[in-house]
């Protein structure tokens, strides 16, 4: 399963912790990969319809995705899935997403130089996010947003779950969606959420 997330997003946090429980009762490995939420917001959708508070964000989402994109660069793209976790735990779980250590912690955690939390500030790994982030989204589209995910050569944004399922339970809902996505012509299948994310 190839697996597209940017660290801001609740929803792609909630998805991904259920992808490593997938990996514990299905024979899948995740391949993580980054897309950016401020290419996609501001740059392919113009910004347009979004709240000036929601355009802001969008501006300093660019930091951490870059922070990630640094170090694929340095260590290779093995340590995307540690440094997701080290960093979602501490913006999703902890409640830290504000909080400018949260980066240095991360690099820190999982070996990596406190240096690259430059990269925060620097458009040297634009080319990089953005190639990534267009290998998801041109195949997916635009209309949707993180996470997304390719199972079996067939890319689609989702599954948006809380909170995560666990053991048996995440490996029936992998299951679900190996089968629908083997469909000719399977798009989409959708409810209006009515909960808020749950981290548990």
């Amino acid at each position: 399963m190839q697996f597209w997330f940017d660290p801001l997003c609740p929803w792609a946090w909630i998805t991904s912790r259920w992808a490593l429980e997938v990996e514990k009762v299905r024979p899948v490995d995740v391949d993580w990969r980054i897309m950016s939420l401020a290419y996609l917001n501001l740059t392919q959708h113009k910004g347009e319809g979004l709240s000036e508070e929601y355009l802001e964000r969008m501006q300093r989402a660019w930091g951490p995705v870059r922070v990630c994109a640094a170090a694929a660069q340095e260590r290779g793209p093995e340590v995307l899935g540690p440094l997701y976790t080290a960093i979602g735990t501490r913006f999703h779980v902890e409640g830290r997403r504000e909080d400018p250590a949260t980066i240095t912690e991360s690099l820190a955690e999982v070996g990596l130089p406190a240096s690259l939390a430059d990269a925060a500030d620097s458009t040297e790994f634009d080319d990089y996010i953005k190639a990534s982030h267009h290998e998801a989204f041109d195949e997916v589209g635009l209309d949707v947003g993180t996470p997304v995910i390719r199972i079996r050569g067939k890319a689609l944004f989702g599954p948006v779950i809380t909170p995560a399922p666990k053991g048996e339970e995440a490996g029936r809902l992998w299951d679900g969606l190996a089968l629908v996505t083997a469909a000719d012509g399977f798009f989409e299948l959708k409810r209006t959420r009515d909960r808020k994310p749950s981290f548990e």
